[in-house]
């Protein structure tokens, strides 16, 4: 992340990787199983879209250049973006949703108990309201998991496909990252967090009678703007009405 100080491109990570999830999530409204789930994923992805909205004024405000939250998130191109490959891929079916949920909830549980304990104030009360929030939502996802993965024959062999497609990009979640290693006591380091998740989530797929998967690949690069083809087209979709109508206010 070259030119722009540490702060903001770690703010500016974050916030990527829960507006993206948001957004994805937000595709599941009046498609997800049944409405209590439409309305569950709902609530996810606003709670996911709060946390964006204060990580990425943050960073903007870090930034000192004039960007706000809406500059950050609707004029960047994709090579500008900075969340996890996770955090882009297809929803597929309900599965893979829920196991990209699990993953994803688990490791942001950690990061935000780590995250309490920052010297940097604005994180730290950032982290102390998320982390409740995104206690949930692993809890959630915890339930499905063990619904599909627990029930019929048929039910958790499309919960291993699920886990199987997602888990080749968990590892980049604990990758080394730059603006982490640059602020000591402020940012969590990514590859601290991995053991706590681990933990919780192999013993949710074991109660599910799943197994832990053995990609032969992982993806890396996202916290750099690589990113895999379906994020330009979610960033089509999310940005088309701002930047159709730039400078217009409702």
């Amino acid at each position: 992340m070259t030119g722009i100080q540490p702060l903001a491109a770690y703010a500016l990570a974050l916030g990527d990787d829960a507006l993206i999830l948001a957004q994805r999530l937000g595709e599941w409204v009046a498609r997800a199983p049944q409405i209590e789930e439409d309305v569950a994923l709902a609530n996810i992805a606003l709670d996911l879209l709060g946390q964006a909205r204060t990580l990425l004024s943050y960073a903007g405000q870090v930034e000192g250049a004039g960007r706000d939250e809406d500059d950050l998130a609707y004029l960047r191109d994709d090579r500008d973006f900075r969340n996890v490959q996770l955090t882009e891929i297809p929803n597929g079916d309900f599965a893979v949703t829920m196991a990209r949920q699990l993953v994803f909830s688990a490791y942001q549980y950690e990061l935000y108990t780590a995250l309490r304990n920052s010297a940097d104030e604005t994180l730290a009360g950032l982290a102390g309201k998320a982390v409740k929030e995104v206690a949930y939502h692993r809890d959630h996802a915890t339930q499905w998991v063990l619904r599909l993965g627990d029930g019929t024959d048929l039910s958790r062999a499309r919960m291993q496909a699920g886990l199987d497609q997602v888990w080749p990009y968990t590892e980049e979640l604990f990758d080394p990252a730059d603006p982490a290693s640059q602020l000591p006591g402020v940012a969590a380091d990514p590859a601290a967090l991995r053991p706590a998740w681990h933990a919780y989530v192999t013993a949710v797929l074991s109660e599910a009678a799943c197994r832990e998967p053995e990609p032969r690949w992982r993806s890396r690069g996202g916290r750099d703007g690589l990113h895999t083809e379906h994020l330009g087209h979610l960033l089509a979709e999310m940005q088309h009405l701002h930047r159709s109508h730039l400078g217009a206010t409702w």
